[in-house]
């Protein structure tokens, strides 16, 4: 029971994004805190990255069904995540933050619903289940560890050196994933 080489590059793309993005975790509410925010600013920020996700995965989800770039709009999505996670050195306000959540629920939406898919063309019958468990089970195991480092990081050095670092590695994320544009391409 093997998993192909798209399969494999899927997993660890979305691993290494996973770690990126689960950096921040609970400590979105300290910092929206720390620009100025209070409950309804971080439950309004919350939601507009929430309901702009969920209308945009929809849209994009109609937009790239059955076409074959799914991948360049996946990565597409992955790069535009690392970009809007930089974003977040500048925020200084609300309404600011308001914009880079709204920014990082259309990068989501760009990345998730052509991941769902690739992966999903890209498994056998025999290994749906699992690959599924598996994909799933990873993204919370990596966002737990990712957690963590995000505390430390912040805790011992600043907010700025963990958005440099999400933004990092979502950059390196969207690498690996670029690689099944050369896979793609070449028919392999």
């Amino acid at each position: 029971m093997g998993f192909s080489k798209t399969t494999k590059i899927l997993l660890l793309g979305a691993n290494i994004w996973y770690f990126g993005e689960g950096m921040m975790g609970p400590l979105f509410a300290v910092f929206a805190e720390k620009v100025g925010g209070d409950i309804l600013d971080i439950t309004w920020a919350w939601a507009t990255y929430m309901v702009i996700t969920g209308l945009m995965y929809i849209l994009v989800g109609k937009l790239i069904n059955g076409k074959d770039y799914q991948a360049k709009v996946m990565v597409f999505g992955y790069v535009l995540n690392a970009l809007f996670t930089f974003g977040y050195l500048f925020v200084k306000s609300p309404v600011q933050l308001f914009i880079v959540q709204a920014g990082l629920g259309i990068a989501e939406a760009f990345g998730t619903p052509a991941w769902d898919a690739l992966y999903a063309k890209n498994l056998s019958d025999d290994t749906d289940s699992y690959a599924w468990g598996l994909s799933t089970g990873q993204s919370q195991i990596v966002t737990g560890i990712a957690f963590g480092f995000g505390g430390l990081i912040t805790h011992f050095i600043s907010f700025e050196v963990l958005f440099i670092t999400m933004g990092a590695v979502q950059l390196a994320a969207a690498a690996v994933t670029a690689q099944l544009l050369f896979i793609n391409r070449n028919g392999k």
